[in-house]
């Protein structure tokens, strides 16, 4: 699996995000689902990578700078032909080690309370998130589950520290 920053150009994940968001209009009323179009994506504060197999996409995920020491999660998607082979726990790790290196203290997501979201909350809390109130611009909402999750900066090389100095 190769997991890349995505130019959110292709027909492949225009595809993906439209299927995203169809389900979460079908599942969530309105006011309630908080996911994001591809203009939305393509904001200089989200970073957006895609996972791809064999010229299959698998999946995607996106980073969204809240602050310079907070992030969201945003956009976090298994194509239907690759759920449950592990996907999301990739892109997942590689968004933990993104945020780290860019020295992020917390980072924060919303997803659904409905019973399609059971996964995806058990993965997240697998992953060290744990329920939170909301935060950034969401308010209380019976159709959302607030989660997160403090960061340890990752850690610099001895040679790297010494330079700092």
């Amino acid at each position: 699996m190769q997991i890349q920053v995505d130019p959110l150009t292709g027909p492949e994940i225009a595809a993906l995000l439209r299927e995203h968001l169809d389900e979460m209009h079908r599942i969530s009323p309105p006011e309630s689902v908080h996911a994001l179009d591809l203009d939305r994506l393509r904001t200089p504060e989200v970073t957006f990578w895609s996972a791809w197999s064999d010229g299959e996409l698998l999946g995607c995920i996106a980073l969204k700078q809240l602050d310079r020491g907070h992030g969201e999660i945003k956009s976090m998607r298994t194509s239907v032909r690759h759920q449950r082979r592990g996907v999301a726990s990739a892109l997942l790790r590689h968004l933990l080690e993104e945020a780290q290196r860019r020295g992020y203290r917390q980072l924060s997501l919303e997803t659904g309370t409905q019973p399609e979201f059971s996964a995806a909350r058990t993965l997240y809390a697998r992953y060290g998130f744990q329920t939170c109130g909301p935060f950034a611009q969401y308010a209380e909402d019976p159709h959302s589950a607030f989660m997160t999750r403090m960061l340890q900066p990752a850690r610099q090389a001895p040679h790297a520290r010494e330079q700092a100095r």
